[in-house]
This record gives structure tokens, C-alpha cells and sequence, in this order.
């Protein structure tokens, strides 16, 4: 079976260990000798302490440079992303998702997506997690707890 240009890896919720799984497959696929991209587009909660999660997948994939496609918005506020904008006066333009997405895909042999929250989080004006992995036409990896 051939290997997608992508994954889009979300969860049941927040929390649930998305951010490992896309690491823990990035680096799989890079160990296959694969050019592996990682895209975190929308992150929220940029203001808790530590890392966020696209710091972290850029660190386990040992990434001196970001590409500025690799997460097109990062809020302060831990919120869904269609909140946290509106806390900070933002937009979310999926058009740019989508471009950053092409670019990030045409320049890698497999590109990871990591959501935010899951399927059925908004990102703005009805438009959920679940239709930008539609659109950009991925195949889904749900990530839940066990049990």
C-alpha cells in the first residue's frame, strides 16, 4: 500500500495525547529514511507553561529552522481555536491552512497535521476540525484514551 502525502491526527478530546502520537509516528517514518514535515495550524493555550506542541514535534525531529507553515496560528487563550481568535481579535483564514499545507506537502514526502482538540472542535463560523481534514483530503488517525 502506498504512503500518503499525509495524516491528520486528531483525538476524542484535548489532552489525549495527540502531540505524542504525531511525534512517535514522525519519527517512525523519518527512521524509514522518509523527509517528514510536521504541521500544528491552529494551536491554542500558547500561554500555559512549557513547550507547545509544535516547539515539541520541531525538538523531537531535531528542526533548527521552522517553516512559518508549520503552524499559520498560535492564540494565547487555551480555547477552542474559533474562541481563542476571537479573545485576541484574529481571524482564522482556512484558505491559509490550506496553502501552508500545499506548500508544507510539495516539499516532503509525508506531511503529519495535528488538530486541535477533536473532530468536532470549531475553527470558525461552523467550519470544524473534521471539514479541514476533509479538505485537505487526509487520511484520519484518531488518537483516544483507552478504555
Amino acid at each position: 500500500m502506498p504512503l500518503p502525502e499525509g495524516i491528520f491526527i486528531t483525538g476524542t478530546d484535548t489532552g489525549v495525547g495527540k502531540t505524542a502520537i504525531t511525534a512517535a509516528l514522525a519519527l517512525s517514518l523519518k527512521g524509514l529514511g522518509l523527509d517528514v514535515g510536521v504541521m500544528k495550524p491552529l494551536q491554542s493555550g500558547s500561554s500555559l507553561p512549557g513547550m507547545t506542541d509544535i516547539e515539541f514535534l520541531r525538538t523531537v525531529l531535531g528542526e533548527k529552522e521552522h517553516s512559518p507553515d508549520d503552524c499559520i496560528y498560535s492564540f494565547e487563550a487555551p480555547l477552542s481555536p474559533e474562541a481563542a481568535a476571537r479573545l485576541a481579535g484574529e481571524t482564522i483564514d482556512t484558505g491559509r491552512i490550506k496553502s501552508a499545507y500545499g506548500r508544507l506537502a510539495s516539499s516532503r514526502d509525508v506531511v503529519l497535521v495535528e488538530g486541535a482538540g477533536g473532530l468536532l472542535v470549531p475553527i470558525t463560523g461552523g467550519y470544524l476540525i473534521a471539514d479541514l481534514a476533509r479538505d485537505l483530503s487526509l487520511p484520519v488517525l484518531v488518537v483516544a484514551r483507552p478504555g
